[in-house]
């Protein structure tokens, strides 16, 4: 259930801009927000089913983007290979080369993201 929320969120954050304003407006309330389906439909003035739908049919869309994209396989992958390039440099330091790893450890760090170790 996690794992599929984070890859929902993750395709939001791709494709959510090519959904519909109603679409995203109900995800986002739904993602991030953590409102229930009642609460969602409450909020937009359409029915818990209504809601149901729209945040299915979005979903569909954003797999569907993914599949002829695959723009979040490939994220997934490059940051992949970041994390192991950096486990890579780290073990590369030595005594007398330490400051010159953490700099370049310290360029890498924003391609991973925040709050994520390098």
């Amino acid at each position: 259930m996690l794992e599929e929320l984070l890859h929902t969120s993750d395709l939001f954050d791709l494709y959510g801009a090519l959904l519909t304003e109603k679409q995203q407006k109900c995800l986002e309330m739904h993602l991030f927000e953590d409102f229930s389906l009642s609460e969602i439909g409450e909020a937009m003035g359409i029915s818990r089913q209504a809601v149901y739908d729209t945040i299915h049919r979005a979903e569909q869309a954003m797999e569907d983007y993914e599949t002829r994209l695959g723009l979040a396989a490939r994220y997934q992958k490059e940051r992949a290979e970041l994390k192991a390039i950096c486990a890579a440099i780290q073990g590369l330091a030595d005594g007398g080369n330490d400051a010159e790893v953490q700099r370049i450890l310290g360029r890498l760090s924003p391609f991973l993201g925040k709050g994520r170790e390098v």
